[in-house]
């Protein structure tokens, strides 16, 4: 057991459970603290840690060529616990990181009750933390407490942005008619623990589309109060929100008939398609991809229904609405994550506006071995902005204007990690390269240089 400063992790969730792990591993004291179940949130069920509330998904696993592949194989190499569960409960889903939601949960909760150097306390933390705390990780998450976002507002000066962020209904699969319904991913590709047959695919043809589409449109939907403020984050729109925005919005985002092929008329290309992919190791429930939702419960079954192979469906969870929370951190944090009013206080996870399980994680995974550091009496470079790890950081913290002690932009909203967070890389054309070089085979040269320069990069780091 450590003998230096203890460091508070607020939290128990993907970011709060990374962070403090990884602090324990670097020989901290580490208390880490969860209000559930003493006080619940509106979107959890459990009393678990690192409990997944909305997609089981952790998105592409592809590290080659896609960022938040890169992001997960970069955590892996730092040693990281929320990818060792994720990969020890992975199901299959196409090209796509998927877990047991419960699996996942279960091991974290495990693991870091498990470890002699982390004490886990329940109860919430109602105002900002105790003088005597010297060493604190804020994270919090969307769903943080309202005392305890009241007192950090007071505390920066700046008010907090919020958004609504929407739960995808999970239906039983012994009520998806198979006979309509089909299993295929998209390319066929197989991904991390798949087969290339790792979604369920239900056909609509332009009748049924526009007939789905006016249901959404008109569908009761939840009513707010003047006082809130809805600016709902573009990766994750409610699925009605994306009907508003044209009639054939969805048929270019999440109902995309390409890469399909129905087996009983494969000469006709279906007008849409709506997916579902596996929630759970049994295969016994089945979530609606892309299916987030803002309407109201009663609605929910009857809109759905339309959607063919989903007329008898039963719905284990509807859709639903959870409130988020997150600071303008490129004004208030450093670029190590401290609070700018308050240096003993550290933040990490969605509450510092990365958006995405897997991004809040990473940023828990900094801020852990940051605030080790700091308990040592030492410091810790920031990973470099070449890496996901580090480009993610650089967003959210202003990158080199907050190196060179500039607030960051006044304006500032959630992101994935990307390609474009990160420096470019200089590529040339492969020698024996015969004719012109193609832009698709020149993005491919340009993903691949830069996650191997990620790579190399993160590991002089880690």
């Amino acid at each position: 057991m450590s003998t230096y400063h203890p460091l508070h992790v607020i939290g128990g969730g993907l970011a709060g459970c990374e962070a403090a792990w990884q602090a324990a591993e670097a020989g901290a004291s580490v208390v880490l603290h969860e209000m559930r179940p003493l006080k619940m949130t509106e979107a959890h069920l459990t009393q678990g840690l690192a409990e997944l509330v909305c997609s089981n998904s952790f998105r592409s696993d592809d590290h080659e060529h896609n960022a938040v592949g890169l992001l997960h194989e970069e955590m892996r190499r730092c040693g990281s616990l929320i990818m060792r569960a994720a990969d020890a409960h992975k199901l299959p889903a196409g090209g796509a990181l998927a877990v047991d939601r419960v699996g996942f949960s279960d091991a974290v909760t495990a693991a870091v009750h498990g470890h002699p150097n982390i004490t886990v306390e329940r109860g919430e933390i109602t105002g900002l933390p105790p003088a005597d705390w010297a060493n604190v990780i804020v994270a919090t998450g969307p769903l943080t407490s309202r005392p305890l976002a009241e007192a950090i507002r007071q505390l920066t000066g700046e008010d907090a942005l919020a958004f609504f962020d929407a739960i995808a209904p999970i239906v039983h699969a012994e009520s998806i008619d198979m006979d309509i319904a089909w299993a295929q991913s998209r390319y066929d590709k197989p991904g991390p623990g798949g087969t290339g047959a790792d979604y369920l695919n239900c056909p609509l043809d332009e009748a049924q589309y526009n007939i789905f589409v006016d249901a959404l449109l008109n569908g009761e939907k939840h009513v707010y109060h003047a006082w809130e403020n809805v600016p709902y984050f573009d990766g994750c729109l409610p699925i009605e929100v994306m009907a508003e925005r044209g009639r054939e919005t969805l048929r270019y985002g999440p109902l995309k008939p390409v890469g399909l092929t129905n087996p009983r008329n494969p000469t006709v290309k279906p007008y849409a398609v709506v997916q579902l992919r596996q929630d759970n190791a049994l295969g016994t429930l089945w979530n609606m991809v892309g299916f987030q939702t803002k309407l109201k419960y009663r609605k929910q079954a009857e809109i759905f229904r339309l959607i063919p192979g989903l007329q008898n469906a039963q719905f284990a969870r509807l859709g639903g609405l959870h409130h988020n929370t997150f600071l303008n951190s490129p004004r208030v944090l450093d670029r190590s994550l401290r609070l700018r009013a308050d240096p003993r206080l550290r933040f990490a996870g969605q509450i510092t506006g990365v958006e995405g399980y897997v991004e809040s994680a990473a940023i828990g995974l900094i801020a852990g071995r940051m605030a080790a550091a700091d308990g040592r009496g030492e410091s810790l470079s920031p990973p470099a902005e070449t890496t996901a790890m580090g480009a993610l950081l650089g967003h959210i913290t202003g990158g080199h204007l907050a190196a060179e002690g500039e607030p960051g932009p006044r304006s500032f909203q959630p992101m994935n990690v990307n390609f474009g967070l990160m420096p470019p890389v200089a590529i040339s054309k492969p020698e024996g390269h015969v004719g012109r070089w193609k832009s698709a085979e020149k993005q491919i040269a340009k993903k691949r240089a830069m996650t191997t320069r990620a790579l190399a990069d993160i590991m002089r780091w880690a």
